[in-house]
């Protein structure tokens, strides 16, 4: 199978997001707005959205939401150790690293669930679904955390105020309850589902940025060997050790595969980091996406 032809679709919106911004009227004036309505509004209505609608089965998605699970916390503590590791740490500034090191375990929900669905079919985007609803809160929690405690900032506060916690975490809530969307309101959550998607992949497009990369070389190096290299080959692992199906396999390969949030920068930006650096590392992440997900989806799988 022609991975790289299936990302066709996804990737040529990150394209044109860029285009648009770099040779049209629609510069970076107008994508700022968009990139906030996106993470705001559109996206967390995605993800309740999808998490709700899904019937959370324990026992049959319990191996795939804990392969979910092991892979997130091995690629945040390897992302937590970076300034420690002999012959790197040194390299590595500790604010840049506070503020970068979710690069290495968060995730694009927007080509996630694109791709899922693309890939396995209805069955494949109720899974990913699933471990968006699962891992998002845990790793939104551990992209503050450094960047709150070096600042000395309201680490408690960052998370109440983050939207996609909340929209996670009361679609889990509601969707454990047995509640479900309304007949009459699903048209609508639906709508903003599909424009999320759209507009967040030409967001993330108009926000690529490449000079800020010169700088703090070995942190880049570190954080993107961690997400493009070494969670695929841990994913492969897990599921392996708990005999996970097909279908969850190819969900899992696809977790693992997948480029950067592209609301990293946004996150570092409005807590007082280098917002300019992460953006170069979610538009390299971008990139590196084109052959990570291809190499997890068809080599390894």
């Amino acid at each position: 199978m022609n991975y790289a032809q299936l990302l066709l679709p996804d990737f040529s919106l990150i394209l044109i997001g860029f285009l648009l911004c770099r040779y049209s009227p629609l510069d970076r004036d107008v994508w700022v707005p968009v990139e906030k309505l996106v993470y705001f509004l559109l996206f967390p209505v995605l993800l309740f959205q999808s998490v709700l609608r899904t019937r959370i089965d324990l026992a049959a998605t319990s191996g795939l939401m804990l392969a979910g699970v092991g892979m997130s916390l091995v690629g945040i503590a390897l992302a937590y150790s970076l300034p420690h590791w002999p012959g790197l740490g040194r390299h590595i500034d500790r604010r840049e690293h506070a503020g970068a090191a979710q690069i290495a375990f968060r995730f694009n929900s927007f080509i996630a669930l694109a791709i899922a669905e693309r890939l396995a079919g209805p069955q494949g985007l109720q899974m990913i679904a699933v471990l968006i609803g699962v891992c998002v809160p845990m790793l939104n929690v551990a992209a503050v955390w450094p960047m709150a405690r070096h600042a000395q900032g309201g680490f408690l506060r960052e998370l109440l105020r983050n939207p996609l916690i909340i929209a996670t975490v009361s679609g889990l809530a509601l969707n454990l309850a047995g509640w479900s969307i309304p007949p009459w309101l699903e048209p609508t959550t639906a709508r903003i589902g599909a424009a999320s998607l759209a507009l967040g992949l030409m967001a993330a497009g108009a926000g690529m940025q490449f000079g800020p990369l010169a700088r703090a070389k070995a942190l880049a190096v570190g954080l993107l060997a961690i997400r493009h290299g070494v969670l695929p080959l841990v994913a492969l692992g897990l599921a392996w050790a708990l005999g996970l199906t097909r279908v969850q396999t190819t969900v899992l390969m696809i977790f693992s595969g997948l480029p950067t949030a592209s609301s990293c920068y946004v996150l570092a930006a409005r807590m007082g980091y280098n917002g300019p650096y992460v953006a170069g590392l979610v538009t390299l992440s971008t990139l590196l996406g084109m052959a990570s997900l291809p190499f997890a989806l068809g080599v390894l799988r």
